[in-house]
């Protein structure tokens, strides 16, 4: 049976006055769980607070729209708090506890991209919450709770009973949250749009890559990604990870087409994309894009922290590297048309710019 590798849009998962929590299934997108990734987002009003919890999964977060305040409990039990805003590449590793709030913006959106290869259903994140009306401690008797944190019982009850509300909830515009520190950012955050640029084609596009070594902290969770912005009718190259990796691509702006090409040379997948999808590329199947006049811009996560890829076509593809003879041998052409499929594409890498 062949899997359905078509774009899905989110489902609304839980939510309330203070904002709504959305996630991809994989009973709509198989290859979540073939490929034991997990992929949500969090959209939060002002004076929205998502309350604390933990993963059964490592992650990527990326901020989509708006600006706020993030909080990450390291497994040391220190608080990092980082102001946060569109752009921001932030990794979050097993084991941290985080909380988000948007003090300001009429909506703060992110998403989250990660690994479910140790969670309990693979292709969904499971969150841990610390309080609220499935917080862990709703589960144990108070007995457990208040010689745990030494108190009295009836205390332990309000601090357990009095939020009500599951996962996000609204505050008061006046109460106050912590404010962040700049230097909490270092290693634990990276603008993906104000970075320096990995690849820069005039009239093709622009890369940005967040690895170990510009956001250290992929190399715990596993994962490297990547900001892409293609211009108008711009194409990317057909192009593969080299190095055994899934592609999973959130569209954030934009709209296009794409194809992907699998086993035996079989297109496997031939649709026109747009803001708010998310796909994945199978291990090795080959993918190319085409923006639409407007421009496409997408995220993506590659379930490597450092990864490779082998491009098809631009001066940078195998084609470039292999003798005369083999192309000729292989496509079974003569030397002329051999030397015109050769003499293309020798200044333009992995971003073609639209035809004049």
């Amino acid at each position: 049976m062949e899997l359905d590798l078509s774009p899905k849009l989110a489902n609304k998962v839980y939510g309330g006055n203070g904002g709504s929590y959305f996630a991809w299934s994989p009973s709509q997108l198989p290859m979540l769980r073939e490929g034991n990734i997990g992929a949500a987002k969090l959209s939060l009003v002002k004076n929205g607070f998502a309350l604390p919890r933990y993963s059964d999964s490592s992650k990527v977060a990326y901020v989509l729209q708006g600006s706020g305040v993030a909080g990450i409990v390291l497994p040391e039990a220190e608080e990092k708090v980082i102001a946060i805003k569109k752009g921001d590449a932030i990794a979050l590793p097993f084991g941290v506890v985080t909380w988000w709030y948007n003090k300001k913006d009429p909506e703060l959106t992110v998403l989250f991209l990660g690994d479910t290869s140790k969670a309990h259903r693979s292709g969904e994140f499971t969150d841990f919450f610390l309080t609220g009306s499935n917080g862990i401690f709703t589960g144990f008797s108070t007995e457990f709770v208040s010689r745990a944190w030494d108190l009295e019982e009836n205390t332990v009850k309000s601090l357990v009973q009095n939020q009500s509300s599951n996962g996000i909830v609204k505050l008061e515009d006046n109460f106050k949250m912590p404010e962040p520190k700049k230097e909490h950012r270092q290693g634990m955050a990276l603008n993906c749009e104000e970075a320096p640029l990995d690849v820069d084609i005039k009239n093709g596009g622009r890369v940005v890559v967040a690895n170990t070594k510009n956001l250290p902290l992929v190399g715990e969770v596993g994962l490297g990604a990547d900001l892409v912005r293609l211009d108008g009718s711009a194409m990317c190259s057909p192009g593969f990870s080299c190095d055994s990796a899934l592609q999973v691509t959130y569209i954030v702006r934009g709209s296009g087409r794409v194809q992907v090409v699998g086993v035996d040379g079989r297109r496997v997948l031939e649709t026109t994309v747009s803001s708010g999808c998310l796909f994945i590329i199978p291990r090795f199947f080959v993918v190319s894009k085409i923006a639409d006049p407007q421009g496409m811009e997408w995220f993506s996560i590659i379930t490597t922290p450092n990864p490779i890829f082998t491009h098809l076509a631009g001066k940078t593809s195998v084609w470039k590297a292999l003798s005369p003879q083999v192309l000729e041998a292989s496509f079974n052409v003569d030397s002329q048309l051999e030397k015109l499929f050769r003499s293309k594409r020798i200044n333009d890498a992995i971003f073609f710019p639209p035809s004049n």
